[in-house]
């Protein structure tokens, strides 16, 4: 799964790398966690970024709270998931990150919890997860776009330390996930593979990361 990642990255570096309007007032972020916003790509004619609630919640919801339970959506069922399968087809997007976190059990029990590992690019350059999005409205009418991260099968660095990893997707595959015009589920499950072991780089950190209102640089620093 997926449950904390970072986007640390200026606001304007993240426009220029997605080709995307400008979105202001984006402050470093180095621990965010399920039901807070995540900047998020979509396009419409031109690429937007905005900031979705993460834990998708589908139109058809009756109570919000579901989307605690839908940050992360698998690979695997998208296309028979009632909550995925027209997102899939109609409101795909992507979310910018620069790292994400994973934690790693420890070698002997004794030794008691689990490690955070930082997974980030080895150039730290920003990538981009794949992800859907969905718009709820409120009792009064009011819309809340809120997103999901898709995860799948981990590559030979993540395997060791979980079974699942969010997908990367690769940037020249970028912006055919978003390309409203593309429909085909098989196409675009294809597009879901592990991103390639040799370009990340894996360590330990701090425990503090368990915390979600911790959000300082110091998490990302190797413990």
């Amino acid at each position: 799964m997926c449950g904390r990642f970072t986007l640390h990255h200026s606001a304007d570096e993240i426009a220029e790398r997605f080709v995307a309007e400008l979105l202001p007032d984006l402050e470093p972020r180095y621990n965010i966690a399920p039901t807070q916003p995540v900047t998020v790509v979509t396009q419409n004619g031109a690429r937007h970024l905005a900031q979705y609630h993460w834990g998708l919640i589908p139109s058809w919801a009756k109570d919000p709270k579901i989307g605690s339970r839908m940050i992360n959506a698998r690979a695997e069922t998208l296309a028979e998931k009632p909550a995925f399968r027209t997102a899939l087809k109609r409101r795909r997007c992507l979310i910018p990150a620069d790292g994400f976190y994973e934690w790693q059990e420890a070698d002997n029990p004794a030794e008691g919890g689990r490690t955070p590992m930082f997974i980030h690019r080895k150039d730290n350059a920003l990538f981009a997860f794949a992800g859907l999005w969905d718009e709820w409205h409120t009792p009064d009418g009011s819309p809340l776009r809120s997103c999901t991260i898709i995860t799948g099968t981990p590559n030979p660095l993540i395997a060791p330390i979980h079974d699942r990893m969010p997908i990367i997707l690769r940037p020249e595959d970028e912006g055919r996930w978003l390309d409203g015009s593309v429909a085909d589920t098989q196409s675009l499950l294809s597009l879901l593979a592990p991103y390639p072991a040799d370009e990340l780089e894996t360590y330990p950190v701090s425990r503090r990361v368990n915390t979600p209102t911790a959000d300082d640089p110091a998490l990302v620093q190797r413990a």
